[in-house]
């Protein structure tokens, strides 16, 4: 989502006359957009202002924005802590960056601004700005904001409650990505399952994604992410039945402890979870998983992360992102007792990610000798002489020899060779 918002401004500071550049001592402007949803993505955001402070002393003139939800978190704060930051911008100001940056070029009082809501939140973001072509996929938002308040998590506090997009804008921007070259879109929220609530509208997810297929000259779709206790059983036909729409589902599991589980406020147990992986699996057997998980969290034992390793070896995830449970202000389980010491879960993270290598490993080599549609992306940036990248349905990335020309087109490519992150396949002829 981050990437989205980053758009919007890009958009919003292009339609002023600027233009990007990959090189932060010619910029005139630095925008950085956080996350603070886990510790070590705040500590990166630090890191990175810190090393500002110099670019700062030697252009003053350059104008430093922090954004997004550390910036909703911190408001204030941040302009004490980084004296060379001019403007922070919560979840609900991206709209305003433009404004606000004309503002501080005619005054030197910094600005911290989080408003409580964005009116222009949901307006369609134009295809491009500041890129010289649209891509081949890109990001739409659907929906922001969480009302699950899981015990851990602070999404709820810096992105707000649930609000979703009327579909007939959400429809006008993709038709207008479309029309502007982009072949695949990715619906972006929280949780993108529960689409609809509140909406004068009556609709769901489902019936969202039925209207997305039908745009002409869009070849793929893709979502995330999707909360387990949230996934309907017409999600479930949609993923089968809709041929544009990725066999590929992102569904965090957390945990492996329906203990551990409940204490994270989740909603369900491992049985239920394991239930809808079956339903998935029966009703699109080619379908890819991926997943979140969390070791360490306050009051995790042993036989709790035994739990979680044998749920990943009954589900066998395509892929996995894990991570240390970490204390995220304001949340509830900040103040659990049971607190797992840092160097129980850095071992238990190792092992965790050890099995999911393996796994993944397997999963990938499986595909040898297998006929995938690919939808080309563009050149590949891992290799060379004329390779081209692309996804094939299932959201692996494969590398093959081919023309610039099949870029944002779909191919057919046999897989020779699996590697932990990647395929590489041969092109079938005729292409």
């Amino acid at each position: 989502m981050n990437e989205y918002d980053s758009r919007r401004v890009i958009v919003s500071l292009a339609s002023r006359g600027a233009c990007l550049t990959n090189r932060l001592h010619r910029a005139d402007v630095i925008f950085l957009n956080t996350c603070c949803v886990r510790e070590k993505a705040e500590q990166k955001a630090f890191s990175f202002l810190g090393r500002l402070r110099h670019l700062k002393m030697r252009n003053p003139a350059v104008k430093i924005i922090v954004a997004g939800c550390l910036a909703q978190q911190m408001g204030d704060l941040l302009l004490t802590r980084f004296e060379h930051v001019d403007l922070v911008v919560g979840t609900q100001g991206f709209s305003t960056v433009g404004r606000l940056l004309d503002e501080l070029r005619h005054s030197p009082v910094k600005i911290a601004h989080l408003p409580e809501s964005d009116p222009e939140w949901d307006i369609p973001c134009p295809p491009s700005g500041g890129t010289p072509e649209c891509p081949v996929s890109a990001s739409v938002t659907i929906m922001q904001g969480c009302d699950n308040f899981c015990t851990y998590c602070i999404v709820p506090y810096v992105r707000g409650r649930e609000k979703s997009r009327p579909s007939r804008l959400i429809l006008e921007e993709i038709q207008g990505l479309v029309d502007s070259g982009t072949r695949e879109v990715v619906l972006l929220g929280q949780n993108v399952n529960s689409y609809g609530r509140g909406l004068d509208e009556q609709t769901d997810f489902a019936q969202l994604l039925r209207r997305i297929h039908a745009i002409p000259g869009l070849l793929r779709i893709r979502f995330t992410t999707s909360h387990p206790k949230d996934l309907t059983d017409a999600l479930i036909r949609s993923l089968a039945q809709l041929p544009k729409l990725a066999k590929h589902l992102h569904l965090p599991f957390q945990a492996g402890s329906d203990k551990v589980l409940e204490r994270m406020g989740r909603g369900y147990t491992a049985g239920e979870y394991l239930e809808k992986i079956q339903n998935l699996r029966e009703a699109c057997p080619d379908i890819a998983l991926s997943a979140d998980v969390m070791v360490g969290f306050p009051g995790e034992t042993d036989e709790d992360f035994q739990a979680t390793l044998r749920l990943m070896e009954t589900v066998r995830f395509d892929t996995l992102f894990s991570f240390r449970y970490s204390d995220r202000p304001g949340t509830k389980s900040s103040q659990f007792p049971g607190k797992v010491d840092e160097d129980v879960k850095a071992k238990r993270l190792r092992e965790l990610q050890a099995v999911q290598e393996l796994i993944t490993l397997e999963k990938q080599r499986a595909e040898q000798g297998k006929v995938r549609e690919v939808l080309v992306e563009g050149p590949s940036k891992a290799a060379s002489n004329g390779q081209m990248s692309g996804r094939t349905m299932q959201n692996r990335i494969v590398n093959f020899q081919g023309s610039a020309g099949l870029r944002g087109k779909t191919v057919h490519v046999r897989i020779v060779s699996a590697f932990s992150h990647s395929l590489r396949g041969e092109l079938l002829p005729s292409q």
